[in-house]
């Protein structure tokens, strides 16, 4: 009787009564709304808060926060990745290369975020940083070979560059001079839509464009699905771009609210602004995809369905941020070129 209770989703608890599990998808939905929250609560933190005179204003912290978060728990769950794999990677790494590693990409947000804010030389010091650690990083795999290894040390090379510079590009873009507001909206809207749009177009017209995207490493992701996602992050550029155009105003021209410090100021003359937000939707679009396939990839290598199982339906972090992860490069490279 209990295990025909278990397939329809009910448990007995110790007292007799039953006690319903959330489904996968809800536990997806609920983690959903409260990621969505968070982020919502950190945007409002860096609109209403004043810059004052330090790079991306002090509203920016509480993004410095979650993306120290996002490097440190990331690495955490691809080093064990590494160490659950059951398809024959077979490498060592050590315990200090370990530390070693969760340590750089723990500081390297940090570091950036303080380095900026006082004389906006951020990346530069992290480059450093990055540097010096991957020294030590080598002098462990000399010293302690036999706990370690040339393919374990590359792996965790990997991994400072996978979590903690991307991270400090994410933190790289939160602290940009200009347009910072419009670019973390980018980073946070396009990938979600990009998913969005993939899910219910792919869904919607596999049967009849069944060509698969990547069979050998998502055999449900479909090319018809992957157009969807162009279109989804387009989408959520142009919304991006409207709200900013609606509350923030264009070039110090206030249009509606003009809260101090988030208007767009756009340089460029190559082309015009909504152009140019569309193309930077274009382009996150396809490297939110390529981010999402290469997880994907990892997680093949590696034999594990989810990197972690922090966030319920969705698996760890990484699950989550790896698209993010991605589009950081592309968002930062855009809004000092074409922005």
């Amino acid at each position: 009787m209990a295990e025909q209770e278990e397939v329809r989703g009910v448990m007995p608890t110790e007292n007799g009564n039953k006690k319903k599990k959330l489904t996968s998808l809800q536990q997806r939905v609920i983690t959903a709304v409260c990621y969505v929250a968070v982020w919502a609560l950190m945007c409002a933190l860096k609109w209403c808060v004043p810059q004052g005179n330090v790079s991306g204003g002090w509203g920016s912290i509480g993004f410095d926060l979650v993306f120290t978060a996002v490097s440190v728990i990331g690495a955490y769950e691809f080093l064990r990745a590494i160490d659950r794999s059951e398809s024959g990677i077979n490498c060592k790494i050590s315990f200090p290369q370990r530390v070693i590693t969760i340590a750089f990409c723990a500081m390297a947000v940090p570091l950036f975020t303080l380095v900026e804010m006082a004389m906006d030389g951020g990346l530069l010091a992290m480059a450093c940083a990055f540097t010096v650690y991957v020294m030590f990083l080598a002098a462990t795999s000399v010293f302690d070979h036999k706990r370690s290894s040339v393919k374990g040390t590359i792996y965790c090379v990997f991994c400072m560059l996978y979590c903690g510079v991307l991270s400090s590009v994410l933190s790289a873009i939160n602290h940009l001079n200009a347009n910072s507001m419009a670019a973390i909206l980018i980073v946070f809207m396009c990938p979600i839509l990009t998913d969005t749009g993939a899910f219910i177009i792919g869904s919607s017209l596999k049967k009849f464009v069944p060509m698969k995207l990547a069979p050998q490493l998502s055999p449900n992701k479909t090319v018809i699905g992957a157009v969807g996602g162009l279109i989804g992050g387009v989408l959520g550029a142009i919304i991006v771009y409207y709200m900013m155009y609606l509350l923030g105003g264009i070039n110090g021209e206030i249009f509606y609210t003009g809260f101090n410090g988030v208007e767009l100021t756009v340089k460029s003359t190559t082309f015009p602004p909504l152009l140019s937000f569309v193309l930077v939707g274009l382009a996150t679009a396809v490297m939110a995809q390529i981010g999402d396939l290469f997880e994907s990839a990892i997680k093949r290598e590696c034999g594990v369905k989810d990197m972690g199982k922090l966030l319920p339906g969705h698996g760890g972090v990484l699950d989550r941020f790896d698209s993010m992860l991605y589009c950081s490069v592309v968002v930062f490279i855009s809004f000092g070129t074409i922005i």
